[in-house]
């Protein structure tokens, strides 16, 4: 990849705001609890997917794998994560890996995300920014709703996504890591995610609804017996405002090992970043 390529491909990073190219959104959108139309049953599809975020709650917490891929223009960007999410509080801790150069060595170093209702944290965020401080983000402020923007979609906002879902089929039973799971294929829409969303992730949905290039999100479901959301892969769509070009983006969130302990504490407010982002290689700023 010569140096051309090689930064198109850190602007495709930055396209989705990973380095915090921020944009705005919406906010606003009454109603609460799960989504209760289109039941037609326990084995129904929808209603198992309806429920998947809530059954989630239930486990309590769990590890958490995250992949994102971007294709633009014939580049493409993957950006790989791990940690842990607390369901119950809503709170998640991810390490985000950023794509490496062309000659194999790192780039970036990690990035250290929190994942709150309503906010993103991000440590090690890049140029301006101090080596001890934190960058808060609201989500409802962002355009896609941090449903890409942190480079790993929040595992509960994903599942709150699922809420949203019109139309979904079984498409059989298969293995994950040694667990039979059922798969599901379906369409969700946004604008009815928002509606039934929890109250902290609400408004970043209804602005992902309006920010996308559709409110309709396909996706690929693989739930355990007890309803558990083990694989999720989600396609979403944007134009980026830069390029001009629709951006392709693909979520796949991986959980495993639930009930494992997730002690996730936020920053204080001395230590979050209050400062300009400057402007780093990839061409993102705030």
């Amino acid at each position: 990849m010569d140096r051309r390529q090689h930064r198109r491909t850190g602007r495709t990073v930055a396209a989705v705001g990973l380095l915090l190219a921020l944009g705005t959104g919406t906010t606003g959108c009454s109603g609460s609890g799960a989504a209760t139309e289109d039941i037609k049953g326990p084995g129904d599809p929808v209603t198992a997917l309806h429920r998947a975020a809530d059954t989630l709650r239930e486990a309590g917490s769990s590890k958490a794998g995250t992949s994102m891929e971007m294709a633009t223009g014939g580049t493409r960007v993957t950006i790989r994560g791990k940690g842990v999410y607390d369901y119950r509080h809503r709170l998640g801790r991810l390490t985000v890996m950023l794509p490496e150069d062309p000659t194999g060595a790192s780039e970036h170093r990690p990035i250290t995300e929190l994942l709150a209702p309503g906010a993103l944290y991000m440590k090690n965020r890049g140029a301006g920014v101090p080596a001890d401080k934190w960058v808060r983000v609201e989500t409802a402020t962002l355009s896609d709703g941090n449903l890409v923007t942190g480079g790993a979609t929040d595992p509960y906002a994903a599942a709150e996504v699922l809420r949203g879902t019109r139309e979904a089929a079984f498409a059989g039973w298969t293995e994950l890591a040694g667990t039979p799971v059922r798969h599901y294929q379906g369409i969700a829409d946004l604008r009815r995610a928002a509606r039934y969303a929890s109250a902290g992730h609400r408004a970043a949905l209804a602005a992902a609804a309006k920010g996308f290039a559709t409110a309709e999100v396909p996706f690929d479901a693989y739930l355990d017996d007890q309803g558990r959301i083990r694989k999720l892969r989600q396609r979403f769509s944007f134009v980026n405002g830069r390029q001009e070009a629709t951006v392709a983006v693909a979520s796949t969130l991986l959980l495993f090992d639930f009930g494992t302990p997730a002690d996730i504490r936020l920053p204080a407010p001395t230590d979050i970043y209050a400062g300009r982002i400057a402007e780093d290689d990839t061409g993102s700023g705030a």
